[in-house]
């Protein structure tokens, strides 16, 4: 008995948490919303704890532009971009606490791009916040 009402509540809160997901106000595409809540719980790929509110994230890049951001992060730890779209939303994720003001920025690197069974230093976060401000998101 007590099986099933763990299993219900948990199936509760999933429903709940999925439906959060939902919501779109038409300002993106579907794929960036499938590839944000296809992200595994243990990923710290999508975390924006260090993000500050109303920073707001930089359009998925496409194109050469999209190379570019992958081709810097491939530079800190090639196995980073085996799963590309997690590697780019890494990357929007951690262009907004850049430029919202993270009191740590390299270390907030570090720990949103340590996955995939990698785990990067501070110092590995300081050479991908460079990549990014060279490319996804310059400095105003």
């Amino acid at each position: 008995m007590r099986i099933r009402t763990t299993t219900a509540a948990v199936v509760a809160i999933l429903a709940v948490a999925v439906s959060g997901c939902g919501s779109d106000d038409g300002n993106s595409d579907s794929k960036a919303d499938t590839t944000q809540s296809s992200a595994p719980e243990t990923s710290s790929a999508a975390d924006d704890s260090d993000t500050a509110p109303g920073a707001d994230l930089p359009p998925e890049p496409t194109g050469a532009e999209r190379d570019a951001v992958l081709a810097a992060i491939m530079d800190v730890n090639a196995t980073l971009t085996h799963d590309e779209a997690k590697a780019i939303d890494a990357a929007r994720n951690q262009c907004a606490a850049l430029d919202g003001g993270a009191a740590n920025p390299d270390h907030s690197a570090a720990q949103r791009f340590s996955y995939a069974g990698v785990t990067l230093t501070d110092d590995d976060g300081s050479h991908i916040n460079t990549g990014l401000r060279k490319t996804l998101c310059p400095e105003s």
